[in-house]
């Protein structure tokens, strides 16, 4: 099974990982972790998913841009010690591949907090970096290029893939790859034994 060497690989890179196998378990060990302080989160159905914005608002500052106004909680979030994200794909290999639109998560995951926590579902999961890349582009942004119903030829094509458009209203904008933690910043990896998120 990929995961085991995931794991493996992901802390010779660097990243802290914990491996949870319900969402419900990786978000009650989160919430209990986390407790009175800023926390930012990035556009990610894996959070919402988890119930974590209800949870941790409870007990913290909680900026997020699905549950509060848009512009204002993507800056507040990006001033928060504690950044959450999901991610578009996780290579066996150690490196998390992520596509954005805007930028403010990919950003995010990249400098200003002093934690980046990234929750990432079985699913996700790819045997090579190739692989990763491969489903960030074709399922991923797909997906989520449906749930914000824009006019994109991957959303009106009953084929599920990146046409690598030039429409006004491409979502898939951006894509990073870590391949370890950033400098100055603790990077944290909760994977789940379940499917999670796009």
């Amino acid at each position: 099974m990929i995961f085991e060497t995931a794991v493996k690989n992901l802390r010779t890179a660097g990243f802290s990982v914990q491996v949870f196998d319900t969402g419900a378990e990786a978000a009650a060990w989160l919430n209990q972790q986390i407790d009175g302080r800023t926390v930012g989160i990035g556009g990610s159905a894996t959070v919402k998913e988890l119930g974590l914005y209800d949870l941790l608002k409870t007990h913290n500052s909680v900026f997020w841009h699905w549950e509060q106004e848009q512009d204002e909680a993507r800056l507040n979030a990006m001033k928060t010690d504690i950044y959450l994200s999901s991610a578009n794909a996780l290579a066996e290999t150690g490196e998390i591949v992520n596509i954005d639109g805007r930028g403010n998560r990919v950003s995010a995951t990249l400098f200003g907090h002093q934690k980046v926590i990234f929750l990432i579902g079985q699913n996700k999961l790819t045997k090579t970096y190739e692989d990763a890349v491969w489903r960030a582009r074709n399922v991923a942004a797909p997906k989520r290029a449906k749930q914000f119903k824009v006019n994109t030829p991957c959303v009106a094509s009953e084929t599920e893939r990146c046409f690598n458009c030039k429409s006004p209203e491409r979502v898939c904008r951006a894509m990073v790859t870590l391949w370890g933690p950033m400098m100055g910043s603790e990077t944290e990896v909760l994977l789940i034994r379940e499917d999670l998120g796009l």
